[in-house]
């Protein structure tokens, strides 16, 4: 066991290096790609929540359903699944709207993983390939018979370009990696405040669609008895003052 490590470790950090600079293509590639991903989801949040909360105050569904299918952001897609099932009631509309942005979500998170992953062990990584070339300097100096502290030092810096060169990949995986999942939790956020939107409405309206439409109906014959009561009152009126 122990030759085969000491054959594995005076191949020195080479293998390490080759190793790192393969993470490091394959970061900035994970990095381009969730950038254009993210890229698409544009658009104004604030036109689309007021343009859909404008709508809806006036029962305009079909309205709202037109405004969510031309946005381009993750949020209208969600508000667009819980819109098209209102006929459902409001559980349904909820539970549908949740599914939805738990496969957004998912979306958002591909790849994630990997920037995770690398900023967490590319430091170790590099520091082991630190230790393979330690060893590998120390086992040449024996090697040579060479001494003094000048040969010393000259192998372990060149050893210790393995532990800069992680902690380079490292640094900016960790960058990105939370600005995405910052960003994953704005999305969030607004996804919510779109949802609570649409609930609220909806059970304003009694929890179903029809609601939106018989709403202004029943507010004009809601009013009608009050406007008869105040016709008979100023009939009233008039006949005490003829009296």
């Amino acid at each position: 066991m122990n030759s085969i490590f000491m054959h594995l470790a005076l191949l020195g950090d080479t293998w390490v290096l080759v190793l790192l600079i393969l993470a490091s293509i394959l970061s900035v590639g994970v990095m381009v790609e969730r950038a254009l991903a993210f890229w698409k989801n544009k658009g104004n949040f604030s036109a689309l929540m007021d343009g859909l909360a404008t709508s809806l105050e006036k029962g305009d569904v079909e309205g709202a359903i037109a405004q969510a299918e031309q946005s381009q952001r993750l949020e209208a897609r969600v508000a667009l699944a819980g819109l098209k099932n209102f006929p459902k009631g409001v559980a349904s509309v909820e539970e549908v709207m949740a599914s939805r942005w738990l496969h957004e979500k998912q979306r958002l998170e591909k790849y994630l993983i990997i920037l995770g992953t690398l900023g967490n062990n590319a430091p170790f990584i590099g520091l082991f390939g630190t230790v393979l070339g330690v060893i590998k300097a120390f086992n040449d100096l024996g090697m040579t018979g060479q001494s003094g502290v000048a040969v010393v030092m000259a192998g372990i810096s060149v050893a210790l370009i393995a532990t800069a060169f992680g902690i380079l990949v490292a640094i900016p995986a960790v960058v990105a990696n939370n600005y995405f999942v910052t960003r994953i939790r704005e999305l969030q956020t607004d996804t919510d405040i779109l949802c609570r939107i649409i609930l609220a409405y909806l059970k304003e309206t009694g929890g179903s669609q029809e609601g939106y439409q018989r709403r202004p109906l029943d507010v004009v014959r809601s009013t009608e008895p009050a406007r008869k009561m105040e016709g008979k009152g100023l009939d009233l009126m008039k006949a005490a003052k003829e009296k």
